[in-house]
């Protein structure tokens, strides 16, 4: 499988990446109080990815309808001719835009930005360090996440190193999807893997994000036997993966693991619904309702009978 890579070519330049944002104080990402860093990229396409905006690798033009005062400022300088009205909507045609941020830098209302920063480890570094002092009183420390991290993996693989070099507790949050040789690279210096399965049957995966299971699964099946801290996370989304069958296949194939404890349950919500409006991306899940708590308690009641502990949340 490709994996995208956004770095210098000189080896005695700084490691560079694209990132989505960081995130101060995050409680869902790991043990203690977190700084999580949202690096762009991902090679799934899950029907129900709540971060669409770091899917793609490079960075991208939102436009937010909310703020729009429609001056059209932003279709007249655009020099490409990729702004315009279609279905009277603003659009952004993503194959024309080559993200020269004219109509960011012109649209005094806000209602253009542009997601992706292309940031040094060491610029990251320095921010995540700020908040050392909440680490070493709740346990905490620095989350990868995403997108998904190893889809560039010099630039995951800088922040792993730098963070322990600093002694601040690593963890990452992936798929899996990513060549093993990749892996090896980054397991050093993670003190803690969340996997998420989004399905155990691998058919099945193919059809809910586009890339099939059987390499994430021997992926998983390898972590598992490193004997790193390894957490199973289960995005649960209804009319896809939220069958007793499916939380069955899922519990069978982690005990076969022999070394993973703990499952996470995450209910889907639709915090990110309005994203793909902002992106110009169609959302196949639009209208699906949220899950509640109380709407995967019969599952974890499934993963409790195989004497796993379960948590319902991040």
């Amino acid at each position: 499988m490709p994996v995208a890579e956004v770095t210098v070519a000189d080896p005695g330049e700084p490691v560079r990446g694209w990132i989505v944002s960081l995130q101060r104080f995050s409680l869902h990402d790991g043990p203690g109080i977190r700084t999580t860093v949202f690096l762009k990229g991902c090679h799934l396409r899950c029907l129900w990815c709540d971060n669409p905006e770091s899917q793609a690798i490079e960075p991208q033009i939102v436009f937010r309808a909310d703020r729009c005062i429609g001056c059209g400022v932003c279709v007249a300088i655009c020099p490409e001719g990729a702004i315009g009205d279609a279905d009277g909507r603003r659009r952004i045609d993503p194959e024309r835009c080559r993200l020269c941020g004219r109509c960011v830098a012109e649209c005094y209302a806000g209602a253009l930005e542009q997601v992706g920063r292309l940031m040094t480890a060491d610029e990251v570094l320095s921010q995540v360090e700020a908040d050392r002092p909440f680490y070493e009183q709740s346990g905490g420390g620095m989350t990868l996440s995403g997108g998904e991290p190893t889809a560039q993996p010099a630039f995951a693989r800088a922040l792993l190193v730098g963070a322990r070099a600093r002694q601040i507790h690593t963890a990452i949050e992936s798929c899996g999807d990513a060549p093993w040789a990749v892996w090896e690279g980054l397991l050093p210096f993670l003190d803690l893997i969340l996997f998420d399965v989004k399905e155990a049957d691998p058919a099945l995966h193919e059809r809910l994000t586009g890339t099939s299971g059987w390499p994430i699964l021997d992926n998983l099946a390898r972590l598992a036997r490193s004997g790193k801290p390894l957490i199973v996370r289960r995005p649960v989304i209804p009319d896809c993966n939220d069958s007793p069958e499916s939380i069955h296949r899922l519990a069978r194939l982690v005990r076969e693991l022999g070394s993973v404890e703990e499952i996470h349950l995450l209910p889907y919500h639709r915090l990110g619904e309005g994203k793909y409006e902002r992106l110009g991306m169609e959302y196949a899940l639009r209208g699906r309702a949220s899950l509640r708590e109380e709407d995967v308690a019969g599952l974890r009641e499934v993963l409790l009978s195989y004497g796993f502990r379960v948590q319902i949340g991040g």
